[in-house]
């Protein structure tokens, strides 16, 4: 069966929401997931840099995460739930204001999993600049950082309806399991 055979389980007019750790790939994922399925792509950091006129960075230096949080959790909630619509989450998203109920109430929650040290990888070098909670730590404290943080999280990210093994899928197998998973309900 090919994609365009599922056209219509693309048609349940209810967003797929990416989650996992920052670096997991959600972005990416979703841009190529996008254009596969034919689905209006919205990366929920991009709104976020879009609708406060700075970089994230910036805006957790000046505000504070709390803030930040609010921000992300209102940009999230105002996408528009009544179509088909492919949505890459800040590594976060899930873990604050019920966010993670609320997507999995309004659409279909997809975990792109990934271990410690394949993120660590995925977070090297410049990659870092981009990334407040990164910054100015060393690769170990990184490694350190990325181990608590998903600890924390992973309560979170397993809530997803479907967890996907990041390490070496392709978009396309991505989008398959998707759509299985869609149709099995």
């Amino acid at each position: 069966m090919s994609h365009t055979d599922n056209k219509l389980i693309w048609e349940l007019n209810r967003p797929v929401f990416l989650i996992g750790f920052m670096g997991s790939g959600k972005t990416t994922v979703g841009k190529k997931l996008s254009k596969a399925s034919k689905l209006k792509f919205i990366d929920l950091d991009k709104q976020i840099v879009e609708k406060s006129g700075m970089k994230i960075s910036d805006y957790f230096s000046l505000h504070g995460e709390d803030s930040f949080r609010t921000l992300e959790t209102n940009i999230l909630k105002s996408i528009p739930l009544d179509q088909g619509i492919i949505v890459s989450t800040g590594g976060g998203s899930p873990c604050f204001n019920d966010n993670m109920e609320w997507m999995n109430e309004k659409g279909m929650t997809v975990y792109l999993e990934l271990s410690p040290k394949a993120l660590l990888k995925r977070l090297s070098g410049k990659e870092i600049q981009n990334r407040p909670l990164l910054q100015g730590k060393s690769e170990d404290e990184i490694l350190d950082f990325i181990i608590m943080k998903l600890a924390e999280r992973e309560g979170f990210y397993k809530e997803a309806q479907l967890t996907i093994d990041a390490h070496s899928i392709s978009p396309k197998q991505v989008l398959d399991l998707i759509i299985t998973k869609l149709q099995s309900k």
